[in-house]
């Protein structure tokens, strides 16, 4: 809905935190879950360490609208869905987040959100869809090699992620 991009951003944001560069991760310098590649394809240019340190909520917000929010429809998804949606659009791709929601819903898993996902979303119970999908991300995180360094905080973000949009879900 509508209405949930803003809580959707600020909860992504929670978990995404500062500015790190941890050299395990493939996704390298990071700040407000941005890696420096993705900036600099977003900027059209370079940035230097000093820049992606000085990253705000305001820079990013752009960003994670056109190129995670609106990929994978998040308007028209159900509250507390589209979040789930989102925040694995940010961790882990837009493309296999749609996947994995074609996935719990039984369409043909093609990595784009159309006409035919949304329909088959808005037929599915929300709650149930919320679990499933939390469920499989989670067991997506655990097959990956780098499970070992970073599934501790992996796991407990997709917990809260899943509570979260469960109580996206019950508000008015």
């Amino acid at each position: 809905m509508k209405s949930n991009w803003q809580s959707a951003f600020t909860a992504v944001l929670h978990h995404e935190g500062g500015y790190v560069n941890n050299p395990k991760d493939p996704g390298g310098m990071t700040n407000l879950g941005c890696t420096k590649t993705t900036w600099e394809e977003y900027c059209g240019h370079p940035v230097d360490e000093k820049f992606m340190r000085a990253l705000t909520p305001a820079d990013v917000a752009p960003l994670y609208k056109r190129r995670f929010w609106d990929k994978i429809k998040g308007d028209e998804l159900p509250a507390g869905v589209d979040y789930v949606v989102f925040d694995c659009a940010i961790n882990s791709g837009p493309g296999r987040a749609a996947k994995f929601l074609q996935a719990c819903v039984g369409v043909e898993v093609d990595g784009g959100i159309g006409p035919k996902t949304l329909a088959a979303v808005k037929a599915f119970d929300a709650k149930q869809l919320i679990e499933d999908y939390s469920k499989r991300r989670l067991s997506f995180l655990m097959d990956l090699q780098t499970w070992e360094t970073f599934g501790k905080g992996w796991g407990r973000r997709v917990g809260e992620v899943e509570a979260t949009a469960l109580n996206m879900l019950m508000k008015p």
